[in-house]
């Protein structure tokens, strides 16, 4: 725990004393949480992600497990779904159905990322590139997406988006909220 609690913070741009602060601990107990020299207790661990805004399995994430915070279905790996062959052909965007209260969105991001902070909210969010290419960052791991590329992942996770490329990206972005 100790690289991804300093990573996680270093990201989001907070001192020890500020994390400290928030998490209601002290500043030399952090210090030695992040060097590897204490291990926090579960309630303390619970104190560490509310105060950097994320779920306590992110800071005991290895980083090598990115794909399980989210489902990332390419262009070409698309499941498709046959009807009676009268009507249109479905493909399934997504491994992860259920009945969600929505709110699409259609987004042209900045080519630049226009905010330093990183969003994160309560719910999922999927998105799917209509246009151009997009860059997602979620802090400790960057995925480009192409046209046809759909990502869908817990909004708890810190992210935020951007085009790249000279062709501006467009894409639908679909949250779902937390009470879904």
């Amino acid at each position: 725990m100790s690289i991804r609690l300093k990573l996680l913070r270093k990201k989001l741009g907070i001192t020890l004393d500020v994390l400290a602060d928030k998490a209601g601990m002290t500043k030399s107990y952090l210090s030695k949480v992040e060097r590897g020299l204490n291990t926090p207790s579960i309630a303390a661990a619970l104190k560490l992600a509310r105060a950097l805004n994320v779920n306590v399995e992110e800071l005991f994430a290895d980083e090598s497990e990115g794909q399980a915070r989210y489902s990332l279905v390419r262009h070409g790996e698309r499941q498709a779904l046959v009807g009676d062959g009268e009507g249109p052909g479905y493909s399934v965007l997504t491994s992860q159905v259920g009945q969600r209260s929505l709110l699409p969105f259609l987004i042209q991001p900045p080519s630049e990322f226009s905010d330093p902070t990183f969003k994160e909210h309560e719910g999922e969010e999927f998105l799917f590139v209509h246009a151009g290419q997009v860059e997602v960052d979620f802090m400790s791991e960057r995925v480009l997406l192409e046209p046809g590329d759909a990502l869908h992942f817990n909004a708890q996770t810190p992210h935020r988006l951007r085009s790249v490329g000279e062709r501006q990206a467009q894409l639908l972005v679909v949250v779902q909220g937390g009470e879904g």
